[in-house]
C-alpha cells in the first residue's frame, strides 16, 4: 500500500480527495482498496476539525450534474435501477448504495468524495458490530468450513475472518452483514448468524471456481429461463444447467443448509459483481430444484441487474402466505418462474389442470413443453394443495447425486 500520510494542511486535504477520486473504484480487498479505506477515515477526521460548513449534499450534486449535462431521470436508470428507484433516490427516500455511487462516479462524473458523504455509502467497517461467538461454529467446523479445533470459540474471529476474506473481503461482508429484510422470503425462526455463515461459504465457493467468462447484465430474461427449463427433460439436466450458467458468467454452487437457516436458495452479487446462485438442495426433488433455480435467477434478471438489491434469500416452503403475497419482488420472481416453466395460457387449457391426478395428462403436457414431468406434477400438487398426488413423478433422490454439496 502507498505510504499514506496524516492530513494536516489544506494541501494534504486536497491531495487526499484527489487520490480518493482516482482509486474510488478499487476492489475493497485490494491494495488500493485498503488505501481508500485509510484515506476516507483521514479525510473524515480532518473535516470534523477543519470543515465546519459541511459537505455538498450528494442528491443536490446529482441534480446539479443532471442539469449541467441535460440529463433526465430516465438517463439515470442504467446507474441506479428502475425509474421508480431513481425517483426514490432523488427524493431522498432511498439511500445511495455503493454500486449506485460507483456507477454515478464512473459514468456521469460526480466526484467520489461527494457521493460517499451523507448518502448511506459510508465506509464503516462491516464487522465492527459482529458477535463472533454467535456464529454456528461447531456445525461449520463439522462441515469443514472452518478448522475443527478445541479452542474454536476463542479463535472464532480468526476463522470467520478468514472465511470473509475467501468470500471477497470487505465488499462481501457489506453484502452479507448489512442486508435489510425487505426482500427475503425467510422463516421467522431463521438464525441471522447461521444465514451469514451460509452466505459467506457460498461466496467463498463461488470465488474458488468462478466462470471463465464475464457476466453481462441483462443476460437473464424470461426467454433465458425458458431455455433452462427445457434442459430439465434430460436426466442430467441439473448438471447441464450449471454448465450453461457458467458459460454465461453466472456462478452456481450447492452448499448444505445449516441448522436454523430454513433455506432453499439465494441469489447474491459476488465481490466481483457477477451473480452467484446458491442452492441447499434440502429437498432432493426434481420439481423443487427447477423451481428454486429459476426463482433465484429471476431475482438476478429482475432485481440484482437493476441495482434493486444485492441478496435475496428464499424458504420456498413458505409459499403463498399473506406476508409473502405482499412482497412485490417475490411475486415478480414467482410469476417469471411460472411463465418459464408452464405459461399460464398453456396451463389453463391443459388437461393437467382439469384432471390433476391423471398421469397421462401430466406426461402429455410435459411433452408439449419439452420439460420434465416432475415440473408438471409439482404444479399440480401445488395447485391442489395435495403433496401426496403424483409422487411417482417428482424425482425424489435424483438431484444431489449430480452435485457435490459443500
Amino acid at each position: 500500500m502507498v505510504n499514506v500520510k496524516p492530513i494536516r494542511t489544506e494541501e494534504d486535504y486536497e491531495a487526499a480527495l484527489a487520490r480518493i477520486d482516482e482509486i474510488f473504484e478499487a476492489e475493497f480487498d485490494s491494495t488500493e482498496g485498503r488505501e481508500l479505506d485509510v484515506l476516507v477515515d483521514l479525510v473524515e477526521l480532518y473535516e470534523s476539525k477543519h470543515v465546519p460548513m459541511g459537505y455538498p449534499d450528494p442528491i443536490e450534486a446529482i441534480k446539479f450534474r443532471m442539469e449541467q449535462a441535460g440529463l433526465s431521470q430516465r438517463d439515470l436508470v442504467p446507474f441506479i435501477g428502475s425509474r421508480a428507484r431513481v425517483s426514490e433516490v432523488l427524493s431522498g427516500k432511498r439511500a445511495i448504495t455503493m454500486p449506485m455511487a460507483r456507477a454515478l462516479h464512473e459514468h456521469i462524473g460526480i466526484p467520489a468524495d461527494v457521493l460517499i458523504r451523507n448518502s448511506g455509502t459510508g465506509f464503516k467497517n462491516p464487522v465492527d458490530d459482529i458477535q463472533w461467538n454467535r456464529f454456528p461454529l461447531k456445525p461449520m467446523a463439522k462441515l469443514g468450513w472452518i478448522p475443527n479445533v478445541s479452542d474454536l470459540k476463542e479463535r472464532a474471529e480468526e476463522f470467520i475472518g478468514e472465511l470473509i476474506e475467501c468470500a471477497g473481503g470487505r465488499d462481501a461482508a457489506y453484502a452479507v452483514f448489512y442486508q435489510k429484510n425487505d426482500y427475503r422470503r425467510l422463516n421467522a425462526k431463521t438464525d441471522p448468524y447461521a444465514l451469514k455463515a451460509w452466505c459467506l461459504k457460498v461466496l467463498s465457493a463461488a470465488n474458488e471456481n468462478h466462470p471463465e467468462v464475464d457476466y453481462k447484465p441483462g443476460t437473464v430474461t424470461l426467454d433465458f429461463l425458458r431455455r433452462l427449463a427445457q434442459m430439465s427433460w434430460s436426466e442430467e439436466g441439473p448438471r447441464l444447467a450449471a454448465e450453461f450458467l457458467a458459460s454465461n458468467g453466472i456462478s452456481f454452487v450447492t452448499v448444505r443448509h445449516l441448522p436454523k437457516t430454513y433455506l432453499d436458495g439465494a441469489a447474491l452479487r459476488g465481490s466481483d459483481g457477477r451473480p452467484v446462485i446458491g442452492l441447499t438442495l434440502r429437498y432432493d426433488r426434481i420439481d423443487n430444484f427447477w423451481f428454486c433455480l429459476l426463482h433465484e435467477l429471476a431475482h438476478v434478471g429482475l432485481h440484482i441487474d437493476n441495482n434493486e438489491g444485492d441478496a435475496f434469500f428464499d424458504d420456498l416452503s413458505l409459499g403463498g402466505t399473506i406476508s409473502m403475497l405482499q412482497d412485490e419482488m417475490e411475486a415478480q420472481a414467482d410469476q417469471w418462474v411460472k411463465e418459464a416453466l408452464i405459461p399460464e395460457a398453456v396451463w389453463d387449457t391443459s388437461e393437467a389442470s382439469k384432471q390433476p391426478a391423471t398421469a397421462i395428462a401430466v406426461m402429455n403436457l410435459a411433452r408439449v413443453l419439452n420439460i420434465h414431468p416432475a415440473i408438471v406434477a409439482g404444479r399440480v400438487r401445488h395447485e391442489q394443495g395435495n403433496y401426496r398426488l403424483l409422487s411417482q413423478f417428482v424425482g425424489a433422490g435424483e438431484i444431489r447425486r449430480q452435485f457435490t454439496l459443500l
